[in-house]
């Protein structure tokens, strides 16, 4: 936010942001007894595909970065099993699902890209 880094105009870091914002929108609708587990599981999940990404960038050794490139796409995947079920419990709000499977769809795309390029 402040630092200005090159990370920041990527197009997966833009990608990664909509995501995490996507999925605090949809577990917002969770019921009160998930607070503290399904729906923040979700969004530590989410905030972990952000954060290592960003982390990642600063890392000086390729093999370093790919890693923690490689463990934000895992949180990805981390968030679309937590998210089976959930809708498999609480039968989610199908439009904002539509909207997070986008942006889910994206950022997996933009993260494997990124792990190719290096």
């Amino acid at each position: 936010m402040f630092l200005n880094l090159a990370h920041t105009k990527l197009d997966v870091y833009r990608s990664t942001r909509r995501f995490v914002m996507d999925c605090y929108r949809l577990t917002a609708d969770l019921p009160e007894e998930e607070k503290y587990n399904l729906s923040m599981q979700i969004r530590r999940a989410a905030l972990s595909v952000h954060l290592n990404l960003a982390e990642g960038a600063s890392r000086k050794s390729i093999s370093e970065r790919k890693r923690y490139f490689e463990i934000s796409r895992g949180s990805v995947v981390e968030v679309d099993a937590a998210l089976d079920i959930a809708d498999d419990l609480y039968s989610l709000n199908h439009e904002l699902l539509i909207t997070l499977e986008q942006s889910m769809k994206s950022t997996f795309r933009g993260l494997s890209g990124l792990i190719r390029t290096i």
